[in-house]
């Protein structure tokens, strides 16, 4: 992952990658899609591509991805 200096402490925008994420606006965090928890750049793991969303943990992301019953 990418040490991105300058942040604002406010909400960063990202783009998703499959290896990586793209920083297009300045800001420390992400919110999780599922939980809704503040995640910090610098730990973030776990994300969708084809969604273009954050997940807090393994957890959240397999809700999220699960498929519906």
């Amino acid at each position: 992952m990418l040490t991105r200096p300058g942040s604002d402490g406010g909400e960063a925008r990202l783009i998703f990658g499959d290896n990586d994420f793209e920083q297009v606006s300045a800001g420390s965090y992400v919110t999780c899609a599922v939980t809704g928890r503040k995640i910090p750049l610098g730990a973030l793991r776990y994300w969708s591509v084809d969604l273009q969303e954050a997940y807090w943990d393994a957890e959240a992301a397999s809700q999220r991805l699960a498929p519906k019953r």
